[in-house]
């Protein structure tokens, strides 16, 4: 009997070890989806850092006001342009592909994307009277660090996560994310050195960024500066087929220069598809 304990519990381990080894090993793969190269009619602007050529789509070119867009992890950026020259009528806008990305050379890692946004930010900040920043889904934990670092005049987290370390810890229970995962994205971290008002977009049917996550980032944020809208009947793909993720992405840019008095509680809403 004590031979078969030890054989079940020298196999469970085995298979513990191999699949943890795996999952260190191959983390990368989980994490990030680069993007093909894919041409465009619209001005490219390249920036250079750390030996390494990021590319960015630029739009609406000659307006006093800026926005840096950083996309999801398998998210063309591009894919946005129609919709962001339209809505984003008073902003220049740079849609910035990764490292590995795009036409971007070198590997995307946390440490990477990080300074890539700094050098396309102090890049171009004199170009601008000010500049906004957006980030979606893994770009939020890219948008968090750079309106941490830099005076950034709005920000705007489209299904955003609390850390990485946490999401793949609630994914993956039995192993100590904190010890096998790299690129940890702690935005949580990071919430008291944000000064700029902030707009957090939730998907209802989040999937892939449970709710826990989005609230556990949401509630770190002083009440008068943030403003939470969740759109309803969407997951964390769909919810940029939904009219009304670009109605209120507008508004919000769009109200960018006035004056918003203080709550007492921070402003949620939820809106729910026709």
């Amino acid at each position: 009997m004590r031979r078969v304990i030890k054989s079940i519990l020298s196999i469970s381990f085995s298979v513990y070890f191999i699949i943890g080894l795996f999952l260190f090993i191959k983390q990368d793969n989980f994490l990030y989806f680069p993007t093909q190269k894919a041409e465009s009619t619209y001005k490219k602007e390249i920036f250079t850092n750390e030996k390494e050529s990021i590319s960015t789509t630029v739009l609406n070119i000659g307006q006093n006001k800026a926005i840096i867009y950083f996309g999801g992890n398998a998210e063309n950026v591009d894919n946005n342009i129609n919709n962001f020259t339209e809505i984003f009528k008073d902003y220049t806008v740079y849609l910035v592909k990764y490292r590995g990305y795009g036409k971007s050379t070198g590997q995307p890692t946390e440490q990477a994307l990080y300074s890539d946004a700094l050098n396309i930010y102090d890049s171009i900040k004199n170009k601008y009277l000010n500049i906004s920043v957006i980030g979606r889904s893994l770009g939020t934990g890219v948008a968090t660090y750079l309106a941490a670092k830099r005076n950034i005049h709005k920000l705007a987290l489209i299904t955003p996560f609390d850390s990485m370390e946490s999401v793949a810890q609630k994914q993956f229970p039995i192993y100590p994310m904190s010890l096998l995962l790299k690129d940890k994205y702690k935005s949580i971290d990071r919430v008291n050195k944000i000064k700029a008002k902030t707009l957090i977009l939730m998907a209802q049917n989040d999937q892939v960024i449970k709710k826990e996550h989005t609230e556990n980032l949401a509630n770190k944020f002083p009440v008068s500066q943030i403003t939470i809208e969740i759109i309803g009947n969407e997951n964390h793909n769909s919810i940029s087929s939904n009219k009304l993720y670009y109605t209120l992405l507008k508004k919000y840019f769009k109200n960018a220069n006035k004056t918003q008095e203080n709550n007492m509680n921070p402003q949620t809403n939820s809106y729910c598809s026709p």
